[in-house]
């Protein structure tokens, strides 16, 4: 395997989150209603529809996939304290974006679930209709981010103001004769899951895939490569020794892991054999479940 190039000529920056040696670009949602649930993204959240296929629709944004919807009449619904999902978090470019995104939302009377100052984010968290946890956020510059003596990146949980946000947007839609959905360069920044277990969740994700905790908090732990804020996140919030999810349950079915960096998919990889973790391969990419039931790929 080789390294699909380096952080310095990604196309969206070199702090990029998707630039880092490994980062999560993809997720596949089982939903029971597909054209309810598919419409709303289209909608609410400007995603396009990429591909269609008999079993569900890739959607993304400027050809970017970042997000499958998959259908089953056999799928059970996940139970609140099922591991799972606990949102999928897209990043729009810049605060302009985003609050774009509030004013359209406001426009379309979408209810949401919070706003918070994360210190190195801004972000707004809402559901989609079949009560699946999503967060629409953008970065602050990485100069403006606080490391603090342990090596740790500085987050808190702060009110953000809303109103003023949604000020911004309505004065930068002015003029504008309809929302032409999410921005380019738009992507899946970070996905932050339900898990039964937080220091099984530490072991899988640092001991065996690589990645760094970055930050912590009561019940949750925070990974990334390359010093971002998050990759991924775990909280056991919910779900504190709660048993593994089952194979056929609404919610998150897969996530996929991409790197960027081959030696360190190759270190993953070492690990996953060292210690007997069943994977499957098909050409470049790894398949396998997580220590919590939730199906997982890795791939360059």
């Amino acid at each position: 395997m080789t390294a699909r190039g380096s952080s310095a000529d990604h196309p969206l920056g070199p702090e990029h989150p998707l630039s880092m040696p490994a980062f999560v670009d993809h997720a596949r949602l089982v939903v029971r209603d597909l054209p309810l649930v598919s419409s709303w993204y289209q909608r609410v959240m400007g995603l396009s529809v990429i591909e269609r296929q008999p079993s569900g629709e890739t959607l993304g944004v400027g050809g970017r996939p970042l997000l499958t919807l998959t259908t089953s009449g056999q799928a059970a619904i996940a139970p609140r304290n099922a591991p799972g999902l606990f949102h999928t978090a897209f990043l729009v470019p810049d605060r302009a974006a985003l609050a774009r995104w509030l004013a359209h939302a406001a426009g379309q009377q979408v209810a949401l679930q919070g706003a918070s100052d994360h210190l190195v984010s801004e972000a707004i968290y809402l559901a989609d209709p079949e009560g699946n946890g999503i967060e629409v956020y953008r970065d602050r510059p990485r100069a403006d981010w606080t490391t603090l003596p342990d090596g740790m990146v500085q987050m808190a949980t702060l009110p953000l103001d809303l109103q003023t946000l949604y000020d911004e947007g309505v004065s930068l839609s002015r003029g504008e004769t309809a929302w032409g959905g999410m921005d380019a360069g738009t992507a899946l920044g970070h996905l932050h899951l339900q898990v039964s277990d937080l220091p099984q969740a530490n072991g899988f994700f640092r001991d065996v895939l690589g990645l760094d905790i970055v930050s912590t908090y009561p019940g949750a732990s925070f990974f990334s490569t390359g010093r971002y804020h998050h990759h991924l996140a775990a909280n056991i919030w919910n779900t504190r020794n709660a048993p593994r999810r089952a194979a056929d349950m609404t919610g998150l079915g897969t996530y996929a892991l991409r790197f960027n960096d081959a030696s360190a998919l190759e270190t993953a990889l070492a690990a996953l054999d060292r210690l007997e973790i069943p994977t499957r391969r098909d050409g470049d990419t790894v398949s396998l479940t997580d220590p919590f039931g939730i199906g997982l790929t890795l791939s360059l």
